[in-house]
Parts: structure tokens; sequence; C-alpha cells
């Protein structure tokens, strides 16, 4: 397992695959830094020379902004939203979905798991349900 910027790349997957498991590198970002290194796409990960996962390294240091400093970067982002009052901020703030998605059904994801509301049946869960809002 070869380690790029401190994170560990699969060794067995071919590089143009493996540089996806850094936070910040899609398919095509990643076609782009191969190419760039000089790198041959078909190459699996264990099989480069020091010389160029240090390639590697120094392009996405250079010209991308990857892992750490983007993960920062798109939570400033949240923050500045969330402290400015925007609609988008309100979602943030509130836990639902910030790009126009339906909430009345589906939503799951950020609304979590459901909470059931109304009437609770059976004497025993009456009850406890008394003793707990009291």
């Amino acid at each position: 397992m070869p380690r790029v910027l401190g994170i560990d790349i699969p060794g067995f997957k071919r590089i143009e695959y493996a540089l996806r498991y850094i936070h910040g590198i899609g398919p095509a970002s990643a076609r782009q830094i191969v190419e760039k290194a000089g790198i041959d796409p078909a190459k699996k990960a264990d099989d480069l020379v020091d010389e160029e996962v240090t390639k590697l390294a120094q392009i996405l240091q250079s010209e991308y902004q990857v892992e750490g400093d983007l993960r920062r970067q798109v939570a400033q982002n949240i923050r500045r939203i969330v402290s400015i009052g925007s609609y988008r901020g309100l979602r943030h703030r509130r836990g639902l979905p910030v790009r126009g998605q339906r909430t009345s059904t589906n939503a799951r994801t950020r609304k979590g798991p459901r909470r059931t509301v109304g009437a609770v049946r059976g004497k025993e869960a009456r009850s406890a349900a008394k003793q707990a809002t009291k």
C-alpha cells in the first residue's frame, strides 16, 4: 500500500483508480494527475517506484487542494452560510436537505430515523409516557 500525502492508497488497484481514495480527487483529476506525472495509467499502485510516488505527491501539493485543507475549507463555507442566516444556512442548522429536495417523504439521510408521533396504545405505555412528560 503506497502512501501519498499520508493516505494509504490501495495497492492492488490501477493508479488512476487508487488516487480516487484521496478526498478531493475524482475521475477526471485522477486522469490528469497520472498524465502530468507521466505514469502509465494501467500500472498498479504497488508497482510504483519511489520517484513516481514523490512526483505524485508534489503534483497533488502544488496544484490541488485535497484532504484536510479541502475538508477545512468546506466546513468554513458551511459555517459562513450558517452565520449569515441564509436559507441554506438555516437548512444546515436544522439538519434538513439543503438543495431543494422534498422532505414530505424521503430525506431520511438528513432527517435521521423516523420518530413516531401520536397516540400511545396500551395501559403500561400510556403511564410510562405520562411519567416521561412530568
